[in-house]
C-alpha cells in the first residue's frame, strides 16, 4: 500500500498507513473500530540511506495495523547534531510510539540527551533501530543505553548472519522462521544487555565466535521498548521477516494486539 500523504513540513512528513489492529485488552476484538497509532519515526545522520528505510518501513506497517506516521528527518549526515525536535520538552506528547532510527554517535550533552530520555521514562513505547545503539556513544551518561536495553559501541564486518529465535512465543517473533538468515548486515557488539531487557533472537559474531542478542525487549520506566541491531542495509529494508519483526515489534511497543 503506498502511504497517502496528510502533511508536509520542514524535515517533517505526517503519513496515514492503513491495516487491521485491535487494542492490547481482552474486550476488544479485530473489528472494533480503534483510534490509529500514532507513531513519530525520528531518522537522520551517519552512514544509512534513510529516506529508503522509512519508506520501506512505513508501508510495511499497513499489513498490520492503522498508523498515522510523522516522519522527522533533521540534523544532517553528519555523527553529531543536537536536533531541533528536542528543543521542547513536550517533544512526544502527541505520539503512542517513538522510532529511534537516527544516527548521532558523537553528540554528547547530558542536557539534551536527557529530554530525550525522560520523554521515554515517563512512559513514552518506543522501537530503537539499528545506528540508535551507537547514538550517543560518546557521552558518558548512561540514560540513552539504559532506556536502549543494551550497551554497544562497534559492530562486526558486514555479512548473513543466521539470526536463532531464543523467545518463539513472543508476538514479536511470530512468523520469523527458525532458519532465517539475515540480508547483508552489520552484527553490533552487545557490551551489556541491561537488567530490564530481555532477549528475543541472538545471531553469532564470524570474528569471536560469541553469541550477541541482535533483537529484544526492554522496560524502560513505565515504557515498553523492542529493539533490533539489524537495519544497515537496503537489502534488510527490503526483507519481508526482517520488516515483520518490526512491525510487530511496533505494535507491541503501542501496546496494540495484532489482528494476524
Amino acid at each position: 500500500m503506498i502511504p497517502r500523504l496528510l502533511a508536509l513540513g520542514a524535515g517533517c512528513v505526517t503519513l496515514l498507513i492503513a491495516g487491521c489492529v485491535s487494542q492490547d485488552t481482552h474486550t476488544a476484538s479485530p473489528s472494533t473500530s480503534i483510534r490509529p497509532v500514532r507513531a513519530l519515526l525520528i531518522t537522520g545522520g551517519c552512514c544509512h540511506n534513510y529516506p529508503f528505510q522509512s519508506a520501506q518501513l512505513t508501508n510495511a506497517v499497513a499489513k498490520y495495523g492503522q498508523v498515522i506516521w510523522t516522519v522527522v528527518n533533521e540534523g544532517g549526515n553528519g555523527t553529531q547534531a543536537m536536533i531541533p525536535l528536542y528543543d521542547n520538552s513536550h517533544w512526544a506528547d502527541d505520539f503512542d510510539v517513538v522510532v529511534h532510527n537516527e544516527c548521532f554517535a558523537d553528540t554528547k550533552e547530558p542536557a539534551y540527551l536527557r529530554r530525550i530520555t525522560a520523554a521515554h521514562h515517563a512512559g513514552k513505547p518506543a522501537v530503537v533501530i539499528h545506528c540508535a545503539m551507537h547514538t550517543y556513544r560518546a557521552t558518558d551518561v548512561d540514560d540513552w543505553r539504559e532506556f536502549l536495553g543494551v550497551t554497544s559501541r562497534r559492530h562486526d564486518h558486514q555479512s548473513r548472519y543466521p539470526v536463532r529465535t531464543v523467545q518463539p512465543n513472543h508476538p514479536i517473533m511470530k512468523g520469523v522462521p527458525s532458519n532465517w538468515v539475515t540480508a547483508k548486515d552489520e552484527l553490533y557488539i552487545i557490551e551489556k544487555l541491561w537488567p530490564n531487557a530481555h532477549a528475543l533472537a541472538t545471531s553469532v559474531s564470524e570474528q569471536d565466535g560469541h553469541t550477541y542478542p541482535v533483537a529484544w525487549i526492554n522496560q524502560y520506566g513505565q515504557a515498553r521498548v523492542f529493539g533490533t541491531t539489524y537495519g544497515h542495509s537496503d537489502e534488510t529494508f527490503s526483507d519481508p521477516v526482517y520488516l515483520n519483526m518490526v512491525s510487530r515489534g511496533l505494535f507491541w511497543a503501542a501496546g496494540r494486539t495484532l489482528a494476524n
